[in-house]
């Protein structure tokens, strides 16, 4: 007597829906945390928290000439055109296909400009002064709130780390750990060098959270499954 045919479960995607609630909720969170924050440094006296100033004070005295070259270079590589740099090279690593990595890493890249447009708007309208020039080890220009270097840093280091991880060949602990050191290191060389508070860094972190989560909640909810299953 022959045995009734019983279904295979669904194997899921690398980003199943499960990850993708949890991504959201993150999102979420990190947003509540960040709308808090800059309505908390509005509200203050002179834009500034107590704990700002004093971790300014302590970066400005403890700023050998080594050192403060050091931040400098890595402070550099949160911007420009090494942040899209990465990115590309994220994309075309992980990729199956030709064209598939080249979508990937173009997607990569509109979503980080996306989320640097988003940064400046916020930016304007805080509108919080920078530290004094006076203390800066580094140029700087624009308002302060959140960091600019911070947020394209996390957020280049989320995106790649999110096309990695999903992608067609996976990654390794060491390329995470790099890759997320970065990521934070670029926004604690904004505090070390004077030309943001610390708080500024820590809005730059949150929201590249924010829209890094957002934008992984959105792929698990809308991309094709068989797009989940091939990038």
């Amino acid at each position: 007597m022959s045995q009734p045919l019983i279904p295979e479960p669904a194997v899921p995607g690398p980003l199943g829906p499960a990850v993708g609630r949890r991504a959201g909720r993150v999102a979420v969170s990190a947003f509540v945390l960040l709308a808090a924050l800059a309505l908390w440094v509005t509200r203050a006296s002179g834009h500034l928290l107590p704990e700002d100033a004093v971790l300014h004070a302590w970066s400005v005295v403890h700023r050998p000439a080594g050192a403060a070259a050091a931040a400098r270079a890595v402070t550099d590589t949160g911007t420009g055109v090494v942040p899209y740099a990465v990115l590309l090279a994220a994309g075309l690593y992980a990729g199956r296909s030709a064209r598939q990595r080249c979508a990937v890493a173009l997607v990569l890249m509109v979503c980080l400009g996306a989320g640097q447009a988003l940064r400046y708007a916020l930016m304007s309208l805080v509108a919080r002064p920078r530290p004094p020039v006076g203390d800066w080890a580094a140029h700087a220009s624009g308002w302060s709130f959140p960091s600019g270097h911070t947020a394209t840093a996390a957020m280049t280091a989320g995106l790649a780390l999110a096309a990695l991880v999903l992608g067609a060949r996976g990654t390794s602990r060491p390329a995470v750990l790099v890759i997320g050191s970065w990521g934070a290191a670029v926004g604690l060389t904004r505090v070390y060098l004077g030309v943001h508070w610390f708080t500024d860094v820590l809005a730059g972190w949150l929201f590249a959270v924010w829209w890094v989560c957002l934008l992984l909640w959105a792929y698990a909810r809308w991309a094709p499954a068989v797009l989940r299953g091939e990038v």
